[in-house]
């Protein structure tokens, strides 16, 4: 019996021993294989961000998409400059596609008309006028705050000045309606009532956006610009009276 005992140990130690052989022979036959033929390249591959490239590519999107998608995007920013929840939305995904059209608007409502001016020798501001007004207002403001230590950029302050001339501008339309009827105080008590809501929730939501890129102890400095860039443009408003 321990004959038969000592002959299965050397047979398991045996197969042992030829295992530990084969796993050395390969490694050499792997060894051999690396330096004939080394292996380079890097064998991580940025998947993750060719996928998320892939997601925002808009050159196989149809044109009418990107339209309505972009469409979108400005009625969301004018839903933020009414009800000024998040004070970075409008800075975020800044564009100048809203307050052009704003601004086109103003400039088109307050420019008067030639039968008006012909008969009244008064016309109003010219589109043009009151475009350029809007826009160099806008930037005045913008290189105000830039000069006083504010972290928000250019552009990104254009997007909110102009985006928040929103309720002045429905206060316009609004008033135009009122100026169809026969004027009288009660009208004129009910515009001054409009555009003066409407000045003081532009400069609320301005300001809303726009103070927290301020240092503290110079916000005042830069919300005094801003409250009298919108007191002009509530003044042309105001004193319209072009039906």
């Amino acid at each position: 019996e321990e004959c038969n005992g000592d002959l299965v140990t050397y047979a398991v130690k045996s197969e042992e021993s030829l295992k530990m052989d084969d796993n050395l022979a390969k490694q050499g036959m792997m060894s051999d294989l690396s330096l004939d033929h080394p292996i380079e390249g890097d064998i991580t591959a940025p998947l993750g961000r060719q996928e998320s490239e892939d997601d925002f590519s808009t050159l196989d999107e149809p044109v009418w998409e990107t339209v309505m998608r972009d469409v979108k995007a400005v009625g969301r920013k004018f839903l933020h400059a009414l009800y000024p929840r998040e004070e970075k939305a409008l800075i975020r995904d800044w564009d100048l596609w809203g307050p052009l059209f704003l601004c086109v608007i103003l400039a088109m409502f307050l420019q008067g008309s030639a039968q008006t001016a012909d008969s009244n020798n008064d016309g109003g501001p010219e589109f043009a006028k009151v475009f350029v007004l809007v826009w160099l207002g806008g930037v005045v403001v913008t290189l105000n705050a830039k000069l006083l230590g504010g972290s928000i950029s250019f552009f990104q302050s254009l997007c909110v000045l102009g985006y928040c001339i929103l309720p002045l501008t429905i206060s316009l339309i609004i008033s135009r309606f009122l100026l169809l009827a026969t004027q009288n105080m009660a009208l004129f008590i009910i515009r001054f009532i409009l555009v003066t809501g409407a000045f003081a929730w532009s400069t609320f939501a301005s300001t809303a956006f726009m103070a927290g890129s301020q240092p503290p102890n110079r916000k005042a400095l830069v919300i005094y610009p801003i409250g009298f860039f919108y007191f002009v443009i509530s003044w042309l408003i105001l004193s319209d009276t072009h039906g």
